[in-house]
C-alpha cells in the first residue's frame, strides 16, 4: 500500500459522497495503490449508515465507528493505528482541506521530507472562530514554552516511519500537531488554498478550544507549575520584605498596635495562593491517575 488517507467524520453526512468523489480524484494522479479510511466518532447523524453505503460501492474505503464520541485526536489515532500506507495524509472531512492539495503535499514531500504540513495561508474562517484560534495557539504556545502557528492544523502528509513512532506514543491526552511536532524528523510546510466550509459550523467553541488547551497543557508542560514555583517565591520575598519594614516600624515605635488591615490582606493573599498552588498540583495528579488508569484510547464499535 502506497498512499493511506484518513480523515476523522462527524455530524458529516450530507458531504461524505462529495468528500470521497473528490479524494479518489485527487489520488488517481499518484498511484492506484492507497485506501481511504473514515473514522466515525458517533456522529448524532447518519454519517455511519452513509460510510458503509460507500464502503460497499468503493473496495479502496473502509470504515471505523467508534463506541461513543472521544473527540477527532482519538478518531485520529483510531485512523492512524490501521493505516497500511508508506505516506499517510491526515484531513478534516469539512472539505475546508481540498483533497486537491494532496498531490501538492505528496510532490513536496519527495524533495526528502519526511512531514509536509499545508499552511492555510488565507483561513476561510469567520471572525470569532479566527479569532478563538488565535487566542488559543497563542495561549499555548506561552505555556507550553513552544511554537505554535494557527494557520497549521492536522492536514499534511507524513511517512510510515513518523507515524509508527506517534502510534507508540499511548498516553491519554491525544493532540495530533504536537505529536508530530515532537518526533521530530525532516519537516516542512507548504502554503494551501483553506476553502469554506461546505456546511454547519466548526464544533470546537470557546469552552471545548479552552479544556482542549488546559488538557494539553498538563499533557505536555510542566510550565503552570514551574510559574507557580516562581509567583511562590515572589510573595515569600515580598512578605520577607513586608517583615522586615514591619520590624523596622515597630523598633522606632512607629507601631502601637498591630495592622488589622495588613494582617488580613496577608492572609487573603497568602491562602489564594496556597489555593492556586493545590488547584494546580491537582490537575496534574488528576491527569496522572487518569493515564495510570491504563484504559484503552478509544473502543471501536464496528468497522467495514
Amino acid at each position: 500500500m502506497h498512499l493511506s488517507i484518513i480523515s476523522p467524520v462527524y455530524q458529516s453526512e450530507a458531504i461524505l459522497q462529495e468528500l470521497v468523489d473528490r479524494i479518489r480524484k485527487a489520488v488517481n494522479g499518484i498511484t492506484d495503490s492507497y485506501e481511504i479510511i473514515l473514522v466515525e466518532d458517533a456522529s448524532k447523524d447518519n454519517s455511519w449508515i452513509e460510510i458503509e453505503r460507500l464502503a460497499k460501492k468503493y473496495p479502496e474505503l473502509s470504515g471505523i465507528k467508534l463506541s461513543r464520541n472521544f473527540g477527532q485526536h482519538y478518531a485520529i489515532t483510531a485512523g492512524l493505528d490501521a493505516a497500511k500506507g508508506e505516506w499517510i495524509v491526515v484531513m478534516d472531512c469539512d472539505l475546508q482541506d481540498r483533497p486537491e492539495e494532496i498531490q501538492n503535499l505528496y510532490e513536496e514531500a519527495q524533495k526528502g521530507f519526511d512531514v509536509v504540513l499545508a499552511r492555510r495561508a488565507n483561513r476561510q474562517d469567520s471572525f470569532f472562530k479566527r479569532l478563538s484560534s488565535r487566542i488559543f495557539y497563542r495561549s499555548l504556545a506561552w505555556l507550553t514554552g513552544s511554537d505554535q502557528d494557527e494557520t497549521i492544523g492536522n492536514f499534511g502528509i507524513y511517512h510510515k516511519k513518523v507515524i509508527d513512532q506517534i502510534v507508540l506514543m499511548r498516553e491519554s491526552i491525544r493532540y495530533f500537531p504536537t505529536m508530530v511536532k515532537w518526533v521530530g524528523f525532516r519537516q516542512t510546510t507548504l502554503d494551501v488554498i483553506h476553502a469554506e466550509r461546505e456546511q454547519g459550523s466548526s464544533n470546537y467553541n470557546f469552552k471545548k478550544l479552552f479544556n482542549l488547551a488546559l488538557d494539553i497543557m498538563l499533557a505536555y508542560s510542566d510550565k503552570p507549575i514551574r510559574l507557580t514555583v516562581k509567583l511562590g517565591m515572589l510573595v515569600a520575598l515580598t512578605g520577607f520584605i513586608f517583615a522586615l519594614f514591619t520590624l523596622y516600624k515597630y523598633l522606632h515605635g512607629d507601631i502601637i498596635v498591630a495592622g488589622y488591615a495588613s494582617l488580613i490582606i496577608s492572609i487573603w493573599m497568602l491562602t489564594g495562593f496556597l489555593l492556586v498552588t493545590l488547584g494546580m498540583v491537582g490537575l496534574y495528579i488528576g491527569k496522572t491517575f487518569e493515564g495510570v488508569k491504563n484504559r484503552p484510547i478509544y473502543i471501536i464499535e464496528k468497522k467495514i
